[in-house]
């Protein structure tokens, strides 16, 4: 009898113990996550206004970024980062190789997207994310959870150009950006579920939000480009409002904005301060 409740408090010993690291582990993983979510995001992470399926997804961490990654769709729903003024000198390492994401449902290979006719496309970029976040945050962004299909012109053009454009016009002209970025899929799921490259689904056009995160008068520019682009067009021809890519997503950006702020950031159509004209029909790096 005696040995018997030795034993059993040498057991429940031992689970206290892992209690307590299950407890200091979650503490910290916690800890962590608002940590990224203060550097990463402003007015809060972005959720799902009601709750679906082709909406719900989980935040994946990441060095420099967050993305909500959906299980159904196997795209990431968006992805969050922020970025600021570079020197004009600043330089990058090597573009790193691309590699799978084991925090993914579904399997996913670097070549997945092989003689498919869509290119890996970044959303956190590869630039951007670099030049202010460093290397370790570069190579995050070539896991294939970072990844959707896009068309070659889209992909290497017009999307380019409007990466480019965020770090080489309009970041110089304010202390700091918000960016949020993501696909847009058809409104019916069943139009599209075997739309895929292996598993992921192809989205039919991508979103861009970018904001100026001022407290008291916020700016934002917001764009939805879709996959059928030459790749010449002009940037203003795709702008959009806040609330058009809330209606085609069925996400709610910054939903820690007052009701006031979020009808000025969100309704409203606004380019005023941006000086976009200067760069909407600048050809891209790479024409």
């Amino acid at each position: 009898m005696g040995k018997s409740l030795s034993r059993w408090r040498r057991q429940g010993k031992r689970f206290g113990i892992a209690v307590l690291f299950v407890i200091v582990g979650t503490g910290l993983w916690e800890f962590q996550g608002r940590q990224h979510q203060n550097d990463y995001t402003w007015m809060g992470v972005p959720t799902w206004d009601g709750f679906h399926p082709t909406t719900f997804h989980r935040v994946l961490r990441n060095d420099g970024f967050l993305a909500g990654w959906s299980d159904v769709r196997v795209n990431p729903l968006w992805v969050s980062y922020q970025v600021e003024a570079v020197s004009d000198d600043t330089r990058i390492g090597p573009r790193p190789n691309f590699k799978a994401d084991w925090r993914t449902l579904w399997p996913i290979g670097t070549n997945s997207y092989s003689g498919s006719g869509y290119d890996r496309g970044h959303l956190a970029p590869n630039y951007a994310i670099a030049a202010v976040h460093g290397r370790n945050a570069q190579v995050d962004t070539f896991l294939m959870s970072n990844m959707t299909p896009q068309r070659p012109n889209l992909n290497r053009q017009l999307w380019q150009r409007l990466e480019e454009s965020v770090m080489d016009h309009f970041a110089p002209r304010f202390d700091r950006l918000q960016v949020i970025t993501g696909p847009i899929f058809p409104e019916r799921y069943m139009d599209n579920v075997f739309n895929r490259v292996g598993f992921v689904e192809v989205p039919e056009a991508f979103y861009k939000i970018i904001v100026v995160p001022n407290e008291e008068a916020p700016l934002s520019l917001a764009f939805i480009m879709p996959q059928d682009v030459r790749g010449n067009e002009p940037l203003d021809d795709y702008l959009v409002t806040i609330d058009e890519i809330e209606s085609r997503t069925g996400l709610n950006f910054f939903p820690d904005l007052s009701a006031e702020r979020e009808a000025v950031l969100e309704e409203q159509l606004r380019t005023q301060g941006w000086a976009l004209e200067e760069v909407a029909r600048r050809p891209g790096r790479f024409q």
